[in-house]
C-alpha cells in the first residue's frame, strides 16, 4: 500500500499512474445509490458474551502462526495459506460458501497465478457487510542473505482476526444465517496486493482489481439486469497493517465518518466495562477527527467502483512496514485482543444480531 500525506506526492504519483487517475475525482454522490444501515446496540451484558468468546491465544495457535510464511503469489507457502483458509472456514457450523476467483496476470517476473478467497454467509442475501484483508506477503529476491519477509502485521495479523471472527461468533452467525435477514456477511482475502518489484498501477492490486471487476460485472440478483455484486456490498472493511503496538486508525472517507466513530463507542464502551487489557483512559484506537491522506490499498478497486469504504489501516505504519523485523517476535498481542473484541461487537452490531445467551448483569 502507498500513503500521500502532501500534495505534491499525489501529484508525483498521478504524473506517474494515469491509469489510477479516476480515484482522484470520485465523489460523494456514488455513495447515494447504498443503503444506510441501521445497527443496533448491544447491552452490557450481551458485550460481555461477545467478548468471552474470542480467544488470543486460540487465534494465535490456529491462524496466525500456521500464515506465517512466505507467502508471496504462486508460492509454496501460498499454497498452504490458503488451503489453511478454506478449510478453517468449512470447519465451521455456520455452513460458508468459500469460493475461489482464480486467475493469471502478467507481472515484472512473468505470468503468475492468483487466487482469491471468497467466503459468504448467506449468498442469497440482497446486502453484504464485506471484511476484506490480503494474505500475501511481499516478495523479495533470494538475494537478501536467506531472510525471509513473513508480514505479521502485513497482513497476517489482519487475516487471522477474521478468521477468529469467525471462530468465535459461529453460533450467532450461524443464527443469523438461519433467519434469512436481507443483510449478511461476506469475508474477501486477497492474493497479490503487493507488488512484486515496485508498486504501479499495473504492479499492485492483482487480486482486488481483478475481483472487483468480476463482481462489477456479475449480476445480482442473479436476475436482475442493472444492478451488480458491488452494488450488494453495504460497506466494504479492510483491515491492514494491524498488530503493532499502539495503533491509531484516521479518517480518509467523509463517507464512512459514521462508522469510524461507531468503532470508538464501542473501544470506549468496552474500555467502561473493563473488557479491554492495558487500556488507561488516553489511549484510543480509533479517531474520526483526524484526517489521513490517500492510502492506496485493496480498496481501492472497489472505491472507483462506488463501494462504500471502511479503511482500517493504522497510520502512521508500523515501524517494521516491509522490513525483515515484521514478524511474531515484534507482534503486541494486547492491542490485537482489544481490537478483536471491537471489531467482533462491531460486526454484530452492524448485522442487528443481538448475542445469544448474555452473561448476566454483574456475574
Amino acid at each position: 500500500m502507498l500513503l500521500f500525506e502532501h500534495k505534491k506526492d499525489l501529484q508525483s504519483y498521478k504524473a506517474q499512474s494515469p491509469i489510477q487517475k479516476e480515484i482522484f475525482y470520485l465523489t460523494e454522490i456514488t455513495f447515494q445509490k447504498l443503503q444506510r444501515t441501521t445497527p443496533t446496540t448491544l447491552s452490557s451484558s450481551e458485550l460481555s458474551s461477545v467478548v468471552s468468546r474470542t480467544d488470543l491465544d486460540r487465534m494465535w495457535q490456529k491462524d496466525l502462526k500456521p500464515m506465517l510464511v512466505v507467502r508471496y503469489p504462486g508460492s509454496t507457502g501460498s499454497q498452504h495459506v490458503q488451503q489453511h483458509i478454506k478449510s478453517t472456514l468449512g470447519s465451521m457450523n455456520t455452513g460458508w460458501e468459500v469460493t475461489e476467483d482464480a486467475f493469471y496476470a502478467h507481472t515484472p517476473y512473468s505470468q503468475l497465478p492468483f487466487t482469491n478467497i471468497i467466503a459468504t454467509l448467506n449468498p442469497a442475501a440482497k446486502r453484504q457487510l464485506v471484511l476484506a484483508c490480503h494474505f500475501d506477503s511481499k516478495y523479495y529476491p533470494p538475494q537478501w542473505d536467506g531472510r525471509e519477509f513473513l508480514g505479521a502485521t502485513d497482513s497476517a495479523v489482519p487475516c487471522s482476526m477474521i478468521l477468529e471472527l469467525a471462530r468465535a461468533q459461529d453460533d450467532d452467525l450461524k443464527t443469523l444465517k438461519d433467519s434469512g435477514s436481507d443483510l449478511s456477511l461476506q469475508l474477501f482475502f486477497f492474493d497479490g496486493e503487493e507488488a512484486l518489484y515496485q508498486w504501479t498501477s499495473e504492479d499492485s492490486l492483482y487480486g482486488s482489481r481483478h475481483l472487483a471487476h468480476k463482481m462489477s460485472t456479475t449480476a445480482h440478483p442473479p436476475e436482475a439486469t442493472n444492478t451488480s455484486q458491488l452494488d450488494g456490498i453495504d460497506l466494504f472493511v479492510l483491515l491492514d497493517l494491524i498488530g503493532g503496538p499502539n495503533p491509531r486508525f484516521g479518517n480518509q472517507f467523509s463517507s464512512t465518518t459514521r462508522w469510524l466513530s461507531r468503532l470508538q463507542k464501542i473501544e470506549r464502551r468496552l474500555h467502561a466495562l473493563g473488557h479491554l487489557k492495558n487500556h488507561p483512559n488516553e489511549v484510543q484506537y480509533f479517531w474520526p477527527g483526524l484526517h489521513v491522506g490517500l492510502i492506496l490499498d485493496d480498496h481501492v478497486p472497489f472505491l472507483n467502483q462506488g463501494v462504500r469504504i471502511l479503511h482500517l489501516i493504522s497510520t502512521p505504519f508500523p515501524e517494521v512496514w516491509h522490513t525483515f523485523d515484521d514478524n511474531e517476535e515484534n507482534l503486541d498481542r494486547i492491542s490485537i485482543s482489544n481490537l478483536n473484541k471491537i471489531l467482533q461487537v462491531f460486526v454484530l452490531e452492524y448485522l442487528n444480531k443481538k448475542s445469544q445467551n448474555p452473561i448476566a448483569e454483574g456475574s
